[in-house]
């Protein structure tokens, strides 16, 4: 194909066959930057010269030429996320927040992964080798199995990775990289999808996997992540929220897994560790039963865990009632609160309603309804519940308690925490706990007040 050079606006986009220092359709100065683009076809004959596409027969594919065996990297949390481990050829990219703590959990994949024969390459574009050494050497990572490549140039280092073949490659981080073929600085927009598009390409030629990392602003707004999303194969976001020295990794992309699982991890000095009971961090070890706190269980794709439910229902002072939450979605605690005053005795028109979820975690599910219920009429009746009871249920408008999905799988990881009972919807259920079978609202005050 020809090409030919045109100078576009980096402001609204426009083209134009030559340069002036004025945009002519948005009017901003100095905003036109060449570019090199493919001219058009016009001729018959110009486009009977194109070669015809190669035509792949899937069925004549050898099995034994599919390298489909996934990368383990031996930390349980992180493959879960990924679906089983890390694909070879595919291209992840993970983000968050700057000192998050994104090298040093791909440092531990890297350590995982790599092998003395088939090593890591660790290319990066913001420290020097001392530096990565040093960070590696913390980690207790074996260096034997980890090549540095202190380079920011994406056709170097992917002609490296092509000659070498390495068993994984790692980028830190994408917005310090840069393509010869982008006339752009290094972290702009037209860059990192040029050098995004150059490793995809070689992880797929090369059957290399690749992780690229990421930064972002707290608001979004940094042209790396929410550019890729639709170049990459998975994306993972390491986020704090709110858990202190816990982190939590997530996918909202995976086209090799699913994208309801997290990871939660514990930060210490030596790296990241697994926290294989979460439910440990959502409850609160409180020795005495207080009003307004009640137990639930909330599925994160298959795994369950436990959380913990607080309400405070106080008189209002002054104007309508308030009503906050933290954690858990707003309009549908305003729901709840309607529905508990017109289905049930309890009168919530004249009082505030605070709710909370234990732990900074913010959830969307169902389940939690009879729970978020039985925690405010705690609070209003001041009537403590046994914490040694699990609330588990969905609440309809009229009232009644409805089925939830995995219900069993609820009740054993209640059971296996040493919970002795259950307030569940009127529904047939294998546990060896008791089970107090809840139909409607009325039926849950009842419960509560006697």
């Amino acid at each position: 194909m020809k090409v030919s050079t045109l100078y576009e606006c980096s402001n609204c986009g426009a083209q134009f066959s030559k340069w002036s220092g004025r945009c002519l359709e948005c009017g901003a100065w100095g905003t036109l930057k060449s570019e090199i683009v493919d001219e058009k076809i016009k001729s018959k004959k110009e486009i009977a010269q194109i070669p015809a596409a190669e035509i792949i027969e899937l069925n004549k594919i050898k099995t034994n030429e599919i390298n489909s065996e996934r990368l383990k990297t031996g930390i349980g949390e992180i493959d879960r996320v990924l679906g089983g481990g890390i694909v070879p050829g595919s291209l992840v990219l993970l983000s968050g927040e700057p000192g998050i703590g994104k090298s040093t959990i791909v440092a531990q994949i890297a350590n995982a992964v790599g092998k003395a024969e088939s090593p890591v390459f660790y290319a990066s574009g913001e420290e020097s080798a001392v530096q990565v050494k040093e960070r590696l050497s913390r980690l207790n990572c074996d260096l034997e199995k980890i090549k540095f490549l202190n380079e920011i140039n994406a056709e170097k280092i992917a002609a490296a990775a092509e000659k070498a073949r390495p068993v994984l490659m790692i980028v830190d981080s994408i917005q310090t990289m840069y393509s010869s073929f982008a006339e752009s600085e290094p972290g702009s927009l037209n860059q990192i999808r040029a050098v995004s598009v150059k490793f995809l390409e070689m992880a797929k030629q090369n059957n290399i996997a690749v992780i690229l990392i990421g930064h972002m602003t707290k608001d979004g707004q940094l042209a790396g992540p929410k550019a890729l999303e639709h170049i990459v194969d998975t994306v993972l976001y390491l986020e704090a929220e709110n858990l202190h020295d816990y982190r939590i990794l997530r996918a909202t992309k995976n086209r090799f897994g699913s994208v309801n699982e997290i990871g939660i991890f514990e930060m210490a000095g030596n790296g990241f560790r697994e926290v294989k009971n979460p439910s440990a961090i959502f409850l609160e070890q409180a020795e005495e039963n207080l009003s307004g706190s009640v137990i639930s269980c909330v599925m994160e794709g298959t795994r369950p865990f436990l959380v913990e439910i607080q309400a405070l229902v106080t008189k209002t002072v002054f104007g309508y009632p308030q009503r906050k939450a933290s954690g858990f979605d707003l309009n549908r605690l305003q729901v709840l609160a309607a529905v508990i005053t017109k289905r049930t005795k309890a009168n919530l028109t004249a009082q505030d309603i605070i709710l909370n979820v234990v732990g900074g975690m913010r959830i969307n599910d169902p389940a939690l309804d009879l729970a978020v219920c039985a925690s405010i009429i705690s609070s209003l009746l001041n009537q403590a519940i046994n914490r040694k009871t699990i609330f588990l249920g969905e609440i309809g408008l009229g009232g009644e308690a409805r089925n939830i999905s995995k219900l069993e799988q609820r009740l054993a990881e209640a059971e296996k925490l040493g919970f002795t009972s259950a307030a569940i919807p009127n529904t047939d259920v294998k546990t060896k706990i008791k089970v107090e079978k809840i139909k409607n609202l009325e039926r849950l005050l009842n419960l509560i007040s006697r």
